[in-house]
């Protein structure tokens, strides 16, 4: 019996760590943070933070910055914002930090993915042009 409360308490906590990275995709120009999605998901910042890592593999602060640079990238091929509005687009409030993590996730800093690759997804689907230009997830872009 205890197996299976245990179990049902674990898919419970599956649907609520959903829930948050839903809202971290809905939400991911505001300023979030960790104590909040713990509150709105009924968990405690540890435990919110141990399930979505499980579940997910990630952090949510991970998750959220991946999400981020993501919408960035599509701006930022659009060309028509500077890279300081794109960063406060996606609702980073540090252009350094910003700049950073990108560079992390995409390989090159902001500035140069701008002005390289404002064509990159030019003649592709929109649905296949996301799964392209898609940064990378859980580690760091590889070297040149």
């Amino acid at each position: 019996m205890a197996d299976r409360d245990a179990q049902e308490q674990r898919l419970r906590d599956i649907v609520v760590i959903r829930r948050v990275r839903d809202r971290i995709d809905r939400e991911y120009a505001e300023p979030l943070n960790l104590e909040a999605l713990a509150r709105g998901a009924h968990m405690s910042v540890g435990h919110l933070g141990r399930e979505f890592r499980r579940v997910y593999g990630e952090s949510p602060y991970s998750y959220l910055m991946t999400r981020r640079i993501e919408r960035a990238m599509t701006l930022l091929r659009r060309g028509d914002l500077s890279v300081t509005e794109v960063c406060f687009a996606v609702g980073s409030s540090s252009l350094g930090t910003f700049s950073t993590r990108f560079t992390e996730l995409v390989g090159v800093p902001p500035s140069v993915y701008r002005r390289d690759h404002s064509r990159a997804a030019e003649g592709i689907p929109p649905c296949l042009a996301k799964q392209v230009t898609r940064p990378v997830r859980n580690q760091e872009a590889r070297s040149p």
